[in-house]
């Protein structure tokens, strides 16, 4: 992840990508003159300009631009000359700032402010090292994965919004909303006047149909619907929303099956990694957060030199500011929301299934913290474990931990 020596690179180039051309500023390394292009964002439009530059120059290109992922850098990657060094957006919204202060901005002037990043201050920057393809491929599962999750919330929740408007009484009936099941009855019995002609044992038929064993359960939702009473009879709610529920019950559906082609895909792939095991066998990771740890830490321990290292790059660690007799902690907000979600998800989730977990959130809760202050604070704790167990790719063991608890003394072992 160190950047190249000086001798390293015939050239640098710096891009302002966007997403239908690129502009771009280069810099032979034994001239100090600059040339500024623009590229088509099309495959053949690279292709040309990345061919032009392999007959000019013979030897390695430093490539400098503020992504380290998207189209573009899918396909310069295909060629191993290209050094990238991907540049965090606030690195050069602040570096133009420096220069202009007036705010001016313009993607020429932005491609050049890149190439002199690359050229002027290469050491502070680090060179983009892809991992191996199956970890690239588990990466973008995980992350769809949560999209789909993400689109599931959301229609869930327009759908209880519709429902309480004519057909409230069918999110009592049913505790998760999220289900086969709920999307099958609302697409049978999309109101109340519909369930309500059923017939009992086509009811019942429905309920086992669906895996709903237990008799008592089955009965009090039928035993429900026949004492439910209309919530409205005017057309003029019941008809667009009726056909709303349906639209958005067909949109759940595909969605749910798309989750569960996903969570197959991930697990195939999960399980070719080598690292898996040591995450898989984790208190409270389970088949969904397994994958996304493995996915947080990598597989490249030259990565992050401390678990510090790692602390802030998710954002779990808060950011400490000083100036002058002031002193103030906040929240960070520059970093990988979803690589922050997996952590704080996580450390909730051992909680109730690890015991030093739980008293350090009970110790952290005593303290005056609030829920969220005690979760991110035991995910903080939590990667430190985590660290030493990647780095020495040994998986984790609760007793182990439990013992150098005691061994120090420490007083989470006291908590009751």
């Amino acid at each position: 992840m160190k950047s190249q020596s000086d001798s390293s690179f015939v050239a640098y180039i710096g891009i302002d990508w966007a997403d239908r051309k690129h502009d771009f500023c280069l810099q032979a390394a034994d001239s100090d003159r600059r040339e500024s292009g623009v590229v088509a964002h099309t495959p053949e439009a690279i292709v040309q300009w990345v061919s032009s530059l392999r007959q000019r120059f013979a030897g390695n290109i430093a490539v400098c631009l503020e992504i380290a992922k998207g189209p573009l850098i899918n396909a310069l990657q295909r060629y191993d000359f290209f050094v990238i060094f991907p540049l965090n957006p606030a690195t050069l919204a602040k570096y133009r700032e420096a220069f202009t202060p007036s705010g001016a901005k313009d993607d020429p002037a932005d491609a050049e402010l890149a190439l002199d990043l690359v050229v002027r201050h290469r050491d502070k920057l680090q060179t983009l090292k892809p991992q191996s393809q199956a970890m690239r491929i588990l990466t973008t599962l995980v992350e769809a994965r949560r999209g789909l999750v993400n689109d599931k919330t959301r229609i869930t929740n327009r759908l209880t919004v519709a429902l309480k408007q004519y057909f409230p009484q069918a999110l009592t009936w049913f505790e998760h909303r999220d289900t086969v099941i709920f999307c099958d009855f609302l697409r049978r019995w999309p109101t109340l006047k519909h369930v309500k002609r059923a017939r009992q044992s086509t009811l019942q038929a429905f309920f086992h149909e669906h895996n709903v064993r237990f008799s008592n359960v089955v009965e009090e939702r039928i035993r429900g619907v026949r004492a439910a009473t209309v919530l409205t009879e005017d057309a003029a709610v019941i008809e667009p929303c009726e056909l709303t529920v349906q639209a958005l019950v067909e949109q759940l559906s595909v969605t749910l099956r798309a989750i569960d082609q996903f969570d197959d895909k991930i697990a195939s792939v999960a399980e070719t990694l080598p690292d898996y095991k040591l995450f898989s066998s984790l208190p409270g990771a389970g088949s969904i957060l397994a994958p996304r740890l493995l996915v947080a830490f990598g597989e490249q321990r030259e990565r992050y030199a401390s678990a510090a290292e790692l602390q802030q790059y998710s954002g779990i660690a808060p950011v400490v500011e000083r100036s002058g007799n002031k002193c103030w902690t906040h929240w960070r907000l520059a970093c990988p929301t979803f690589l922050r979600q997996t952590f704080i998800e996580w450390a909730g989730a051992t909680i109730p299934r690890s015991f030093w977990a739980a008293a350090y959130y009970r110790h952290q809760i005593a303290r005056g913290s609030s829920h969220r202050m005690a979760v991110r604070a035991l995910a903080f704790k939590w990667i430190r474990i985590l660290y030493r167990c990647w780095q020495d790719r040994v998986p984790y063991d609760e007793a182990t931990y439990l013992n150098a608890l005691q061994r120090r003394g420490s007083p989470l072992l006291k908590t009751t």
